[in-house]
């Protein structure tokens, strides 16, 4: 049953690639590619990049320390590991670098509102 599911996956993707121009076929088929995990972890891991975003609408206190120090270093941590592996994954590097910076910015805004709770003290 598998085997079947695999021939026709082959199939699919002969028919595909046939109606495909040069340039597609070569992003297509890159080890990094459309067809590969390389592609589709960081196109998901964009919806932590919009999280952080939305964050930026919400009050500092309410925001967690933890959760955007986390984010901030998992994003720069898999940005320099993107960079190491083969093949070089641009856009694992380009999600990461957004999720740090975004981590980041979280991080600076929480320490300034709880640096003006104790100004106020």
């Amino acid at each position: 049953m598998a085997g079947n599911f695999r021939q026709a996956l082959v199939k699919l993707d002969h028919r595909l690639q046939a109606r495909m121009s040069e340039n597609l076929k070569q992003k297509w088929n890159h080890p990094a590619g459309f067809k590969t995990i390389h592609f589709w972890a960081p196109g998901f891991k964009w919806a932590l990049v919009i999280a952080g975003l939305s964050d930026y609408f919400r009050p500092p206190d309410k925001l967690s320390l933890n959760q955007s120090v986390s984010l901030t270093a998992t994003g720069f941590i898999w940005s320099r590991y993107s960079l190491v592996i083969i093949p070089k994954n641009w856009l694992l590097f380009s999600v990461n670098i957004c999720l740090g910076a975004t981590g980041a910015f979280q991080v600076a805004r929480i320490l300034r509102y709880r640096q003006s709770l104790k100004e106020e003290k």
